[in-house]
């Protein structure tokens, strides 16, 4: 169940008990059968000798009795999909997938330690609701007040929480592994492994050990082993390069390098643009709406709004970076004039999970300016786009090779200038987006205000309804559509050696 009861198992016992399917020993003999219990019938079953012909007409007709009655019975069916109770849709042609029931140790073990999951705060409060975190009073007077309630504290790295909420009431979860065309593994290897990224008594063993562990149970399991784990995928809650730890001593975990996930499909907030296996899922936002109706009224809310700035820039300096190009956006912010151009200094925190600060920068501002981060990416280029503006990119990376599944072509709904025509001089930041032009810009807005339902992550075990598909649904769409097509190539090669 999710989530657990936080009983721990010892990972020996863990490791040793046999996998789901596997044939159990016959179990011993009741007492009552033993040898040293010899069954005796009471004296009322002994029949008499001249009653013996009457006794085997008896058992004749009733052998007649039930032959024929067992005519008129419907003939057996095999048993279907154990499905969820939204009932299954058109599951039969997208497919059904099937839920690990994984060892608590996997996954609701590290939500019961949330105190020790970080080396200098709780992580208690930010796992609260199902990875959403508290409410998040401090919008209020900034958003609706009709939509504060679908507003939380949420922290960019929980989405293996919200995901696993979600798919355990997905319409087309089934308990039955043999119908089953997607695997989904609740691993929190995120949350796993980031208690001993910025710990200094934790050594590469220590950042490794749950994915071997996990690594060596699931390959235990009749589904993994039939595919390989082609058919398996995973959501992984921080970005791809803490998982691709190529050295000793170097930054990481190596979970994606282990023997048996070179098949396996990570869903991730980064990934890895040279890996197939790595799809890009979006940054938890603090909005989770939770109904069409919710979308609807936020998307009119951002697309009224009167912006009084051309760009706004979130973000602080990185002074341990050589020509930090943080530092040279706030010295073109600054160039701009306060009429043009507004930052919100993100220092000591300040941009955190509650701050009311950034959503108003971005409610205000035509476009956002989102450099690279720690990453490639940003959470906050989510959040800019959430609140109607358009994000302003100097890194391909950040994000048109990231999102595929989300995200349209450049042009439509993001400004690209190059960061090395910015560092020469041979581009200003507000030359160019003057040079948008009002009507372009209005729709760039629009084309990101259409697109803010498949960014978000609803409330809602059952989604948004009305047909309308947020981050979550175009995800498992996505893997689904994946393992079919991928299913169908196999069978085309075998059809074709004529297996």
């Amino acid at each position: 169940m999710f989530p657990g009861s936080p009983i721990a198992r010892p990972h020996d016992q863990l490791l040793n008990s046999p996998p789901k399917g596997t044939p159990q020993s016959t179990p011993p003999h009741s007492a009552s059968a033993s040898p040293q219990h010899p069954i005796k019938f009471p004296s009322a079953y002994s029949f008499p000798f001249c009653n013996r012909p009457a006794l085997v007409l008896s058992l004749l007709a009733l052998q007649l009795i039930l032959l024929l009655s067992a005519r008129l019975l419907p003939a057996p069916r095999l048993p279907g999909p154990h499905l969820h109770r939204f009932g299954y849709g058109s599951c039969s042609s997208s497919g059904y997938i099937y839920v690990y029931d994984l060892p608590p140790v996997f996954n609701s073990d590290i939500l019961a330690e949330c105190h020790h999951l970080n080396p200098w705060h709780s992580r208690c409060a930010a796992l609260s609701n199902s990875g959403f975190g508290p409410r998040a009073d401090d919008l209020a007077g900034v958003v609706p007040s009709t939509l504060l309630p679908s507003w939380y504290s949420t922290d960019q790295f929980t989405a293996e929480v919200i995901f696993h909420r979600r798919i355990l009431g997905h319409r087309c979860r089934t308990t039955d592994p043999s119908v089953a065309t997607a695997f989904y593994v609740p691993f929190y290897a995120g949350l796993a492994i980031a208690k001993h990224l910025w710990s200094t008594g934790s050594s590469s063993r220590d950042r490794d050990n749950d994915g071997a562990l996990l690594l060596r149970w699931i390959k235990d399991q009749l589904p993994w082993q039939r595919s390989g784990g082609w058919d398996h995928f995973i959501v992984l809650g921080r970005i791809t390069w803490d998982f691709r730890r190529s050295r000793e001593g170097d930054w990481g975990g190596n979970f994606l390098y282990m023997p048996g996930m070179e098949n396996v499909t990570r869903l991730l907030i980064e990934r890895n643009p040279w890996d197939s296996k790595d799809v890009g899922i979006p940054y938890p936002t603090r909005f989770h709406p939770r109904t069409a109706g919710d979308v609807r009224e936020w998307q009119r809310f951002v697309l009224s709004r009167n912006r009084s700035t051309l760009f706004g820039f979130a973000g602080a300096l990185r002074a341990a970076v050589k020509d930090d190009f943080r530092g040279l956006l706030m010295r073109e912010c600054t160039r701009a004039g306060s009429g043009q151009c507004r930052h919100v200094d993100c220092g000591s925190g300040r941009c955190g999970n509650r701050s009311a600060e950034t959503m108003g920068l971005f409610l205000d501002s035509v476009f956002c300016l989102q450099p690279r981060g720690d990453s490639f990416t940003r959470r906050s280029m989510f959040d800019c786009m959430l609140a109607g503006t358009v994000p302003v990119l100097f890194w391909r990376r950040s994000a048109y090779v990231q999102y595929g599944w989300y995200l349209p072509p450049e042009g439509e709904w993001s400004v690209f200038i190059d960061r090395r025509e910015v560092r020469s001089g041979a581009a200003r930041v507000r030359e160019v987006l003057e040079g948008i032009g009002e009507e372009r810009a209005r729709r760039m807005r629009e084309r990101v205000v259409e697109m803010i339902p498949r960014l978000v992550y609803a409330a809602a075990e059952e989604g948004l309804g009305e047909g309308m598909q947020d981050a979550f649904d175009v995800a498992v769409d996505g893997v689904l559509r994946g393992f079919r097509e991928q299913r169908r190539r196999r069978l085309g090669r075998e059809e074709d050696r004529g297996v």
